[in-house]
């Protein structure tokens, strides 16, 4: 293929989707010893979003793929394929990729769930891209969306104050302009017990442990030096791949997982805190929504403009973790 016929994953629309309901710092507070002051002194979060009744992981990926898809001047039988980045599906099986599918009236096209928890999807994203850049598929729904609040241990405060729930999504279509430039994926299944949850269909349910059971699992400390470690490395690889120097990059749209870990990266890219997408302190660690959800946020605050540099990362459990540079 010669470079006049290369084809390229550039973003066509973008989406997202939040529950109705919004949990303060202060609300927690009056569940476990905790305060606004510590949660966001530690964290950056402010407050979350928790999923009520009739709201599930595949009705907010519906809302926020319809934006997308709306965005993009795309419909139903344009897709060619979605891609779905969860670690809290509505069901065992089906996926909830082909629960969604359904929901928006698609037929027919290829439709999968990825589980790297909070690098869902950045996973996703680079599945679809290496789609669409071999020609099997020319536009592509991309989607983040979790609930995690209904896996959270609401009397440990180690965990409860970080997590929330929502979802987010791009469309991507093929396109002769650049888009994607490279993507970079990583994992490391040796330290799972740093951040998990212990529970599943193959090691087994435990009855006796239906409450507790249910959990995530976190070594606060250690993965927040796992996380830094790795998204420096990530960071240099993605800069190196492409020939670029760190001042090159015009946005970084961070996992917002913890405001420490961002600011860490931004130091470590020599960029200040006014060119990193933020939204932590709104929406808290929303696992593989929460990528796509900031990037909807800069796309539709007039933050990101069309052909800037973007470079999307993120770390999660597994370890997981991974980047995306792409030209807006």
């Amino acid at each position: 293929m010669t470079a006049q016929q290369r084809i390229y994953s550039r973003i066509a629309g973008t989406g997202s989707a939040l529950p109705k309901r919004v949990v303060t710092n202060d609300e927690l507070a009056q569940r476990v010893d905790t305060s606004d002051e510590w949660i966001t002194a530690r964290t950056g979060i402010r407050q979350r979003y928790v999923a009520g009744e009739g709201e599930t992981t595949v009705s907010l990926a519906r809302d926020a793929a319809i934006q997308a898809m709306d965005a993009a001047g795309v419909g139903p039988g344009d897709i060619d394929m979605i891609v779905l980045g969860t670690t809290t599906p509505n069901l065992i099986f089906p996926s909830s990729a082909c629960l969604l599918q359904a929901e928006l009236g698609i037929v027919g096209c290829p439709a999968f769930d990825v589980n790297a928890a909070c690098s869902g999807f950045i996973y996703a994203m680079t599945v679809a891209d290496k789609f669409i850049r071999t020609g099997d598929a020319k536009t592509v729904l991309v989607v983040g969306s979790e609930t995690l609040t209904r896996m959270i241990d609401w009397s440990d405060r180690g965990t409860c104050v970080l997590f929330g729930d929502g979802a987010g999504a791009a469309v991507l279509r093929a396109d002769a302009d650049t888009g994607i430039l490279s993507t970079h994926l990583h994992a490391d299944g040796s330290k799972k017990e740093l951040l998990w949850n212990p529970v599943g269909v193959s090691e087994g349910f435990k009855p006796e442990e239906e409450n507790a059971g249910v959990r995530v699992l976190m070594t606060g400390n250690d993965v927040f030096k796992h996380a830094v470690k790795a998204l420096d490395s990530v960071v240099e690889e993605t800069l190196e791949a492409n020939g670029l120097d760190r001042h090159d990059i015009d946005w970084l749209i961070p996992h917002q997982a913890n405001l420490r870990i961002i600011e860490a990266t931004a130091k470590r890219l020599d960029m200040p805190m006014d060119r990193v997408v933020v939204t932590v302190d709104q929406h808290g660690n929303t696992s593989s929504g929460s990528v796509p959800l900031a990037l909807d946020f800069a796309v539709r605050s007039g933050k990101v403009q069309r052909g800037q540099l973007l470079l999307l990362e993120a770390f999660g459990g597994g370890f997981t973790w991974g980047s995306v540079l792409l030209r807006y």
